[in-house]
Order: C-alpha cells, then structure tokens, then sequence
C-alpha cells in the first residue's frame, strides 16, 4: 500500500514539474519572440513609392534590389500617391517601408493638416535621404515668370492631401496668393506635364528630387521655365515652416541657362515601428552603405552622414543601432 502511495506521490510531483516546465518555456519563447520580432518571419516587403513620373518611384526600385540582394527579404516597389498616401499605407498595415517628405512625417505624427482627423503613430524613420526641391515648372511661352504670374492661370497643386498640394498652399500663402486666385488644377507629376504639353494647363507644383523624370520629359520638347521664388520670401517662407531650406535647381537641368533659387525640405524613408530591430538595421545597412549601386543622380546625396537631420519623428531602434556604429549624431 505504502508503495503504492509512494508511486502515486512521485508521479503527481513528475507531472507537475512538467507543467512547471511548459509554462516558463512558453514565457521565454514569448519572450523571445518579442525580442524578436514578428517581421523576422518576413519573407516580403513592399516599399510604397510615389508615380512613375517622380523620384521616389526609380529610386524605390533601386532600394528594392538593395534589400533583396544584401538583406535576402524579398522586396517590392510599388505606385503609389506619395508622401501623405504612403504614412496612411503604412498605418493601415498595407506596407513595410515608405518614402515621405519631413514635414509631411511631422504632420502626420502632430495630427495636423492633412492628419487632423487621423493622426498616425506606428511609423518611424530610417533617415533622411536627399533635398525634395520645389519646382514650379511651366515653358516660355506660357509668359509665367514669377510666383504673381500664376494668378488667373490653370494651375496643377497636386493632389488635396499630398506633400506636393501643402507645399504649393505655403509658397502661395507666402507671396498673397489662396487658391482661388486660380484654377487648380489636381494633377500628378505625369499628368501635369502632359497637361503642359497640351495646353490643359499653365503650370504645375512638382516637388521631388532634381531632376525629375517626368519635367525631363518635358524638356524634350518644350522650353521649360522653373518659376524662382525671391529671396525674401524663401527666408519669409522658412521663418514660418522651419522644414524648408533654401535650394537650387543648377543651370544645365531641363536645359535651363542659369540657376533658380527655389526652396526644398528633405526625402525621408520611413518604417513600420512593429519591424524587428535587426530587420531594420539590415536593411538600413544595406542601403546607405550600396549607394554607389543607385543609377538615379540623387543617389550621389544619400549619405549616412546627413541621414539624422531634420527627421520630425524618431527614429527606428534598428536604423538608430546602425547610425551609432558610424558615428552619426
């Protein structure tokens, strides 16, 4: 009998040992698992671009081959609306990474603007990338030659909502001018370059990297004209919106005999914050240290060096890991 009892004991004790056991595994495997992350089971990513006839489309491209080739997560560049579109996309969960402008990424972390009623705050930076240039484009014969001169004509701003339609709202705002001095027009870079071309419209708000694939076009067969904005009012416009920066777009681009002075504020790419620490870093790794492998001009700005400057949110802990080992503040 006592035998018995004895084997009764040490069964009952084995039994919850084990359960013991299974509970602090599932602890640590959960645990672990956070530590993790989840994305580390990714075996795709999309980065979210902007329209074919922009910058951050060709560039997405290269990036895209970057990850695949040094990280080995497959990855996708897709259209897209651009800035404000893509921090939405990224919200919603329907994307990993994303280009966007740093004041759009302030916005959208503010909640103001166009985020006033959906503010996001899942997504954070890898860094800054390169000057996204203002440009009021138009041609020679459109007789457009100052920022006054829009006033009457058929005017693309962009999308209501994007980067592109905030910044052509500042400029105007700056120099007197609301939108119902004109016609606006809200047209993408391509459509509004073939609206230049057909005489739909006078001119256009394209902002994106120098130069840009869809005015090139346009310089194939038509004079373009960058409308300058004075210098009083690019320091007026900064005063206000410290996002801005003072920029150039060089003579020789889109044909152009002599340099515009025109404003700018800084692509950015931006990450899900749910994306593991490692994924990140690999990935941040990847491209700013392959940017000889980036064919686009713009290539030659993205520099690890400039990549902390002027962000307006956080940055990824995986992207931060990576600047701190060279040295960035």
């Amino acid at each position: 009998m006592k035998r018995k009892k004895f084997l009764f004991a040490m069964i009952l004790l084995l039994t919850f040992s084990m359960v013991l056991s299974a509970c602090g595994g599932n602890k640590e495997d959960k645990a672990k698992d956070k530590d993790k992350g989840a994305s580390d089971d990714l075996d795709f990513m999309s980065i979210v671009t902007g329209g074919t006839g922009g910058t951050y489309y060709p560039l997405g491209g290269a990036f895209a081959k970057l990850i695949s080739d040094e990280v080995g997560v497959q990855t996708n560049s897709e259209v897209s609306g651009a800035s404000a579109e893509n921090m939405n996309t990224l919200k919603d969960g329907d994307a990993e990474i994303g280009f966007t402008q740093t004041d759009i990424a302030s916005y959208a972390k503010d909640g103001k603007l166009m985020f006033e009623d959906d503010k996001v705050d899942n997504v954070v930076a890898i860094g800054a990338l390169y000057p996204e240039t203002i440009q009021i484009v138009t041609t020679e014969k459109s007789g457009i030659k100052t920022v006054e001169d829009l006033k009457g004509k058929k005017v693309s701003v962009g999308a209501p909502g994007s980067g592109t339609y905030a910044n052509a709202e500042q400029i105007l705002e700056i120099h007197g001018i609301t939108m119902k001095d004109f016609k606006p027009q809200n047209l993408s870079f391509d459509e509004s370059v073939n609206g230049i071309q057909d005489g739909a419209i006078d001119a256009a708000f394209v902002t994106a990297g120098t130069p840009t694939g869809a005015v090139e076009g346009l310089a194939a067969t038509e004079k373009v004209v960058i409308v300058p904005i004075a210098e009083d009012k690019i320091k007026e416009l900064i005063e206000k919106y410290p996002y801005y920066s003072e920029e150039e777009v060089p003579s020789g681009t889109y044909g152009l005999k002599e340099t515009v002075n025109t404003v700018a504020v800084q692509a950015m790419l931006v990450v899900r914050d749910d994306l593991s620490e490692d994924l990140v870093y690999k990935v941040t790794k990847a491209i700013f240290e392959n940017t000889d492998e980036i064919s686009h001009d713009k290539g030659k700005l993205i520099k690890a060096e400039n990549a902390l400057t002027g962000l307006g949110i956080d940055v990824h802990p995986g992207a931060q890991k990576y600047f701190d080992e060279k040295g960035v503040k």
